[in-house]
């Protein structure tokens, strides 16, 4: 396990390097860049050039990566183009919020999702079956703004229910009751999205176990079926549920950008839109690596709950998991 977990990390920080190199060329390489948001059209090209060199802008890309890379090693992220605020000041208060609705969103995604692919893989083809179905295909046809908007139209504009948008009402800040209504119409998007994935997942992984010898034969011997589907069968259907639920922690941190936009939720989704139109670099690159490193921790904790769940699995042998 230690041996595994040391290569992981290696793995891990050659992973994190490939992605800034690339993301940090990608950006560069785009068109347009911070000085034609800042610089008025009628400024001289003197006054142009001063203001590059201010802005560090002037040094070839591969100096700036450099610098940049030596600063992020530090924790320095560097400093907004616009408004010369740390970039720590902009992104942590959006990570927070976007936690708020993720984690919010996920956590009802699974108490629902995994209790009934449960129960439909024992009961396949029947009514919840068949209502769990219709509902994967509408999470993953519907797109996600489209919905939200229709949520907005109908249970804020028309009843007057639920909030339009924001993460607090005007002079409500900190009133968990209202962060509570708020959270109701973009959480209710993010679940129906998670529930298409989840509930299939869950179900799919059930029935191929429910499959396997060593079921009939614990159903031979008259074991309860209860016992089986939650002692036998269970644990190892985890397995691949982990894998995506590994997948998906990145999300948590990265948020919803559609979601967010639409619901107008301070997170990081709308905060990378938002500095993708500034072309704020330093904003987005730290948004990037934040993002890289919730899914290689993702992956890993993944690897390790593999273990806990099924004491067979060694991951820390060479070829993988066993």
């Amino acid at each position: 396990m230690t041996e595994y977990l040391i290569r992981r990390l290696l793995q891990s920080i050659l992973v994190l390097f490939l992605v800034s190199v690339a993301a940090f060329g990608l950006m560069h390489a785009a068109p347009g860049g911070p000085t034609q948001m800042m610089i008025s059209p009628g400024l001289s090209p003197e006054t142009a050039a001063i203001q590059k060199h201010n802005l560090g802008l002037d040094k070839p890309v591969p100096t700036q990566y450099v610098i940049w890379l030596k600063n992020m090693l530090k924790g320095d992220m560097g400093y907004t183009f616009k408004n010369n605020v740390p970039v720590g000041d902009v992104i942590w208060p959006a990570v927070k919020n976007t936690l708020v609705l993720m984690s919010f969103s996920w956590v009802l995604s699974l108490i629902i999702a995994i209790p009934w692919g449960i129960y439909n893989s024992t009961r396949e083809y029947g009514l919840s079956d068949q209502t769990a179905n219709f509902v994967t295909y509408i999470g993953f046809a519907m797109p996600t703004f489209w919905f939200g908007i229709i949520l907005q139209e109908f249970f804020s504009l028309k009843l007057d229910w639920l909030p339009l948008s924001d993460m607090y009402s005007m002079d409500k800040q900190g009133n968990i009751g209202n962060l509570f209504m708020h959270l109701i119409l973009p959480s209710t998007v993010l679940v129906l999205v998670n529930l298409a994935g989840y509930v299939k997942y869950s179900r799919s992984s059930m029935l191929e176990v429910l499959e396997q010898d060593y079921i009939r034969t614990a159903r031979a011997k008259g074991v309860p079926e209860r016992k089986v589907i939650f002692r036998h069968a269970l644990r190892n259907a985890l397995i691949p549920i982990i894998t995506v639920l590994g997948m998906d922690l990145a999300n948590l941190v990265a948020g919803a950008a559609l979601t967010e936009n639409v619901f107008n939720w301070p997170g990081m989704g709308r905060l990378f839109v938002d500095m993708a139109r500034s072309r704020e670099y330093s904003v987005l690159m730290a948004i990037t690596m934040i993002t890289a490193v919730a899914v290689v921790l993702g992956n890993l904790i993944a690897d390790i709950l593999y273990k806990l769940v099924d004491p067979r699995v060694q991951i820390g042998r060479k070829g993988g998991k066993a």
